[in-house]
């Protein structure tokens, strides 16, 4: 009987180590299902499961007679391979380490490529860029702008970027990288353990289940462009000890190189690029072939007008808030245009015949279509 309690613990210990990944990291069919309430409670419970589990295997191994002590011994050195595997190797945060210090220089010092895709993010004139192949590695680099924290975050399996105030309950928290849901990329905060999605900034399991992260709207675009708007702005430059991991992240931006991250070309599939737009609560995704065609869109978002625009590279874009629904905008030479108003791509009128003095920028990312709809209901 002592025996098979001794097996029964082991064979708990290894499927114990396993699901307590499984669930959180992007293994055949684990993101599949809605399973984030039941891996947050293995997560948690963690201790306690090993701790009890641990101790039956113990009594039970010294209560038994073993004719060949190799068999247990064999059987305990499997566990503790599934559990190194499981802790050390397959964990989120040993696999994409945060940088300890960002490096950012101005544009005289800057090394990185302009050509190279970008999140930037202005606030209360400070400027900052973050290379998409750098941060895709990291997929959060916690940073300040000006004088507020700032938490830059990119999931690669839903390629896409957002940039939040790491203030919760009024407090600047710190978050490590836990692993992710639906596809999704989730942060832990230090206080309190809840976990956070990246996509929405919001909490989706733990004691802050609800809560909302504040977020500073971003543009995605090349550093070129980001340069020639916000000359004094700082860009992060590459960290040497990382050099390896950025490196293959090389080809990121244009092909993704695994079954998770590649792109689907055609429109409307799982991995097709969409252009999510969100405005006053209410969110749309529009098709990034038919951006590519027509350079920009002119449609509504909830009630409100809108237009996206891509910018000359075709691989930037922006979005603005339409002053009426009877305006239509379109971009030539990257200056947006309706009928004879002109605006420049900070949406600063450049002509005079106009009472809207400035355009008002909108939340818009771009973003794989099974990310977008997963994450935003009103689509």
């Amino acid at each position: 009987m002592t025996k098979l309690l001794f097996y029964v613990g082991i064979s708990l210990l290894v499927i114990f180590e396993i699901a307590n990944v499984f669930f959180i990291m992007p293994m055949p069919g684990s993101q599949e299902v809605n399973s984030l309430d039941f891996a947050y409670f293995l997560y948690n419970w963690r201790w306690r499961f090993r701790l009890s589990l641990g101790v039956m295997v113990l009594i039970s191994f010294f209560l038994s007679s073993w004719k060949k002590l190799w068999a247990p011994l064999l059987i305990v050195a499997v566990w503790a391979m599934v559990t190194y595997m499981c802790n050390f190797k397959m964990a989120a945060e040993v696999m994409f380490y945060q940088p300890s210090t960002v490096i950012t220089n101005p544009i005289r010092n800057n090394l990185v490529d302009s050509n190279r895709l970008v999140i930037g993010v202005e606030h209360h004139g400070f400027a900052k860029a973050y290379p998409i192949q750098y941060i895709g590695y990291h997929h959060q680099v916690l940073d300040s702008l000006g004088d507020i924290p700032i938490m830059v975050t990119y999931c690669t399996v839903c390629r896409t970027g957002r940039i939040y105030e790491p203030k919760v309950n009024g407090e600047y928290e710190t978050f490590r990288l836990v692993g992710m849901d639906q596809y999704n990329a989730m942060f832990e905060d230090s206080r309190t353990g809840s976990w956070w999605q990246q996509a929405t900034g919001k909490a989706v399991a733990g004691k802050l289940k609800g809560e909302i992260l504040p977020e500073l709207r971003s543009n995605q675009m090349r550093l070129a462009e980001w340069l020639k708007l916000y000359p004094h702005s700082q860009v992060m430059q590459a960290d040497p000890k990382f050099q390896e991991k950025y490196d293959s992240m090389s080809v990121y931006e244009t092909i993704g190189k695994s079954k998770l991250t590649k792109t689907d070309t055609t429109s409307w599939n799982q991995k097709s690029w969409v252009v999510g737009v969100k405005v006053d609560g209410k969110t749309k995704a529009f098709d990034w072939n038919q951006l590519k065609r027509d350079r920009s869109i002119n449609d509504q978002v909830g009630a409100t007008p809108i237009f996206i625009v891509l910018l000359d590279d075709h691989k930037s874009f922006m979005a603005f808030q339409r002053p009426s629904a009877l305006d239509s905008f379109t971009i030539e030479n990257n200056i947006l245009s309706n009928r004879d108003t002109k605006y420049n791509l900070k949406g600063q009128l450049l002509s005079d015949n106009s009472e809207i003095k400035q355009l008002n920028p909108i939340h818009a990312y771009q973003e794989f279509w099974h990310s977008w709809k997963t994450f935003n209901e009103d689509l």
